[in-house]
């Protein structure tokens, strides 16, 4: 096993593997650029190195200054986490030639998964179902709307080294191709200096549902069981679960056997995902494989009962993975919400800025990942991920009320969140009864009403007692505002830092319980309201 290794990332998932390394006995080393100088990653490392200036292109993505903080600290491996670097086959092949570990894959591995059409071209050998399309760049809009004419339209057109939703774009007749073919072509070179660009036929209302898959390096590779990540803006995911309540036992397993078949055939080492779209009538469609650990790992962590991360460092040091497939099971229910620092209602627009006041949720069943403190200064020049709240449960109706509970308990001050918009999300009838597609939020914004049917094995959940109470507190709305005035008043902890346990008590603990039931009242009224001082 390794003594020290650097994570060359940072904000939660950071935070995550310091942790992980911590609990396998490993020195971890953080890596921060200006921005990031007092982030939480870099407190909770034993070591830090500082990168470059706040940019990320001369920071977190530069190879050469990463792989220097390394030889400065005598790092053995690098954890790349996920975005920035983390599926870039360069700087694998570089971590291998500088004689340091890459927790990942190999970048050969990366090179032949990582752009979609050759991914495509990979999985079809295999024998794994993808969507109609072609597996290798389009030469020009010729051919783009030969192909749209043979598949029919809709069709997507998509980047070869896309992702997040970048170089995409639905066109619905052969008017529309040449400039949606012309604005996806640019768009890919922006994003990703690849300017490659293929064509799919459009599934209209699909699930997003992805496999984890694990091999090593003693050629075993399982699965891990499924995700439902069909909540998504933009492409971009929102909030994930596990298991996906529209798989049956038999699609779980014959999806999983599948993914497997995917990973062997990209000779597949360390943790991956294999994306799947399924449709209404249960069949399913290889969409790209993510060559590294996913944001929504926790889930699956949860309901399996494995640390990914640790896993992930004990077969980057060598080791086989510790069971079989056979030996993998499921149990009970996972959701996460990721909370980002951006306003729901002003278009999704990123809120940078002091952390004035955090209070987090935690209790039965609540698990929080989170990158942020009370006093850090959000930056503007990274994505504005803070948190991923996770809960678990025994059922999926259990894990929603948990998170009803949770984000009451939740309250980020300063700034503006995403939290408000869970609760709309946690609280609609097709996601209360598992009702989703990639559609779902996009129709939920725009005040569409609910779906009253639909295909699957789901069963719609009858609204509890304790939803009806959350539809009720409506009629706090008047006095939301005076409340979270008023709570916003109070002294901060960082003000209070110096009293006693008893003092505080004493502070708080006189009141008579029904004061302290209408100060409760109040300020949970506040929070679902989402108002901010």
């Amino acid at each position: 096993m390794f003594q020290r290794v650097l994570i060359a990332n940072r904000g939660e998932i950071a935070v995550r593997v310091i942790r992980a390394c911590r609990e396998l006995g490993i020195e971890s080393v953080a890596v921060y650029s200006d921005a990031d100088r007092r982030a939480l990653h870099v407190h909770k490392a034993d070591f830090a190195e500082h990168i470059g200036p706040s940019p990320a292109t001369d920071s977190y993505l530069n190879i050469p200054r990463i792989l220097e903080a390394a030889r400065r600290s005598r790092a053995q491996a690098i954890h790349p986490g996920y975005g920035f670097l983390s599926e870039n086959a360069g700087f694998a092949r570089a971590c291998r030639e500088a004689g340091i570990v890459f927790v990942g894959p190999s970048p050969e591995s990366m090179e032949m998964m990582g752009s979609k059409t050759r991914a495509r071209q990979t999985v079809q050998r295999a024998g794994v179902p993808c969507v109609p399309g072609t597996d290798s760049a389009l030469s020009g809009t010729a051919e783009a709307l030969a192909i749209a004419e043979s598949i029919g339209y809709p069709v997507m057109l998509k980047a070869a080294a896309g992702g997040g939703g970048k170089g995409m774009r639905l066109v619905a007749s052969a008017a529309e191709l040449p400039s949606a073919f012309e604005a996806a072509q640019s768009e890919a070179q922006r994003a990703f200096g690849d300017s490659e660009v293929y064509i799919e036929k459009f599934i209209a209302n699909p699930r997003h549902v992805e496999v984890q898959v694990f091999g090593d390096a003693q050629g075993n590779v399982v699965y891990f069981g499924e995700r439902e990540c069909s909540v998504q803006r933009r492409h971009q995911k929102v909030l994930e679960e596990a298991p996906c309540s529209f798989l049956n036992a038999d699609l779980r397993r014959r999806m999983g056997e599948v993914a497997v078949r995917a990973a062997r055939a990209a000779q597949y080492c360390n943790a991956g995902t294999i994306e799947f779209l399924v449709d209404a009538d249960h069949n399913f469609y290889f969409l790209e494989m993510n060559t590294r650990l996913q944001v929504e790992h926790p889930v699956t962590e949860q309901v399996t009962g494995t640390d990914l991360v640790q896993l992930q460092l004990r077969v980057a040091s060598g080791e086989p993975l510790p069971f079989r497939q056979e030996d993998i099971a499921l149990r009970g229910h996972a959701i996460e919400l990721r909370v980002y620092a951006e306003d729901p209602e002003n278009n999704f627009f990123p809120s940078p800025g002091c952390i004035t006041r955090l209070l987090e949720p935690s209790g039965p069943g609540i698990r929080l990942d989170s990158g942020i403190y009370e006093g850090w200064v959000v930056p503007l020049h990274y994505d504005p991920l803070l948190a991923k709240l996770i809960a678990y449960g025994t059922d999926r109706r259990q894990v929603i009320e948990r998170l009803h509970r949770a984000l009451d308990e939740y309250f980020v001050g300063g700034i503006q969140t995403n939290l408000p918009l869970f609760r709309r999300i946690l609280q609609h009838p097709d996601f209360e009864s598992a009702r989703v597609d990639t559609g779902f939020l996009e129709r939920l914004l725009n005040g569409s009403p609910p779906r009253l049917k639909s295909a699957g094995p789901a069963e719609p959940i009858a609204p509890s007692e304790s939803s009806a109470s959350r539809d009720g507190t409506a009629r706090l709305a008047p006095i939301a505002a005076l409340a979270a005035a008023i709570f916003g008043q109070q002294p901060s902890e960082r003000s209070t830092a110096q009293s006693s346990p008893s003092e505080t008590a004493s502070a708080t603990g006189n009141q008579s319980h029904d004061d302290a039931s209408h100060i409760s009242a109040w300020k949970a009224a506040a929070r679902r309201e989402g108002v901010r001082r």
